[in-house]
């Protein structure tokens, strides 16, 4: 729930830091030599809603900050091949992966990588290492294959996905404008199961970050069997088991976005519907959608995009769009701390 600071009403984002501010957590940022990256660490350092720790050549890293007129003091810096835990990591990955024919020797090259050394800082119980952002400059599987390897899946989750916290200026649907879209970064053309599995960890999310009742669409070319398909029968089903999974929740599907998020037209093409034309929560039907339909929004709709978030690892840990700012990439840390929080 955005809260009230100053007699003014706080964007979402600046809930989140302020929420962040109230049990500083410690975020690992791998991708330290990019200049985004260490923008973004001032500016978190400077508003003070995390604690820092940035992975790779800490001459390197310094110099290219000091280059910048950036103040990153109040980091810490780790270099993997130099650190104090470097033997003790490469056990821990053997150990972790050596029925899946990891070896020692790999393991050790392995290690000197800022992102795997970044998420056995997270799995170390003894670090104070509480999530992880990447993807700046690292694909979705470089990041995510790390994270699934070391950290795994949450126990009561069967499967990672994506999502993105959209913000759209001046907009009287969803939530203020504010919404969770899922799955745009992950899975390409999920069945039926993981749809529900999609929808499930979307409602939870939006939950978590928006603090405001989710209201599920469950997205389609169609409303209530206007049109009939494989395509169409894929969201009918998992709409029928996000219900069963879920009784407490309000979800609805198939529909058009129309019907989805305007009151009048759903009163028209969907009448009955317990969303209303209010939904909050978009689940697109594949990652064709998904991804385009986040793009539009940003791009178009002028809208803040934070993610692709991800939801179902054992630890929080997000991912970056490539063509990030060092502000978005600031945002993401934010919300990295209050996925920190929750657990």
């Amino acid at each position: 729930m955005a809260r009230v600071k100053g007699g003014k009403k706080m964007s979402f984002i600046e809930d989140i830091k302020q929420r962040a501010r109230g049990d500083i957590k410690t975020i690992v940022l791998p991708e330290a030599e990019d200049i985004r990256i260490l923008e973004a660490t001032q500016m978190v350092l400077e508003e003070k809603y995390a604690d820092i720790i940035l992975v790779g050549d800490k001459e390197r890293i310094e110099e290219i900050a000091k280059k910048n007129n950036l103040n990153i003091q109040g980091a810490t810096i780790v270099n993997p091949s130099k650190s104090e835990k470097y033997e003790e990591y490469t056990n821990l990955l053997y150990e972790l992966r050596k029925n899946k024919g990891m070896t020692i020797e790999k393991a050790r090259e392995l290690v000197k990588d800022p992102v795997y050394y970044g998420m056995l800082m997270v799995k170390d119980e003894k670090t104070k290492a509480d999530g992880l952002v990447s993807g700046a400059a690292h694909s979705t599987s470089d990041t995510l294959r790390p994270a699934l390897q070391i950290l795994k899946t949450a126990p009561d989750t069967k499967l990672v996905s994506a999502f993105f916290v959209m913000v759209v200026p001046d907009c009287k649907y969803g939530e203020n404008g504010t919404f969770v879209f899922g799955d745009c970064g992950l899975n390409e053309n999920p069945g039926i199961l993981a749809l529900t599995e999609i929808a499930s960890s979307s409602a939870k999310s939006f939950k978590q970050l928006v603090q405001k009742e989710p209201k599920v669409a469950m997205l389609s070319y169609s409303t209530y069997g206007s049109a009939k398909s494989e395509l169409t029968e894929k969201v009918i089903k998992a709409t029928n088991d996000v219900k069963k999974k879920n009784p407490d929740l309000i979800v609805d599907g198939e529909l058009q976005l129309d019907s989805a998020i305007i009151p009048e037209i759903a009163e028209f093409k969907a009448p009955g519907s317990p969303l209303k034309g209010e939904a909050n929560v978009l689940i697109f039907p594949d990652l064709n959608a998904g991804n385009i339909g986040y793009k539009l929004v940003q791009r178009l709709g002028k809208a803040e995009a934070y993610g692709p978030l991800c939801q179902g690892i054992a630890k929080p840990v997000n991912d970056l769009s490539r063509g990030c700012s060092s502000k978005d990439v600031a945002g993401v840390i934010a919300i990295t701390a209050v996925q920190a929080q929750e657990l």
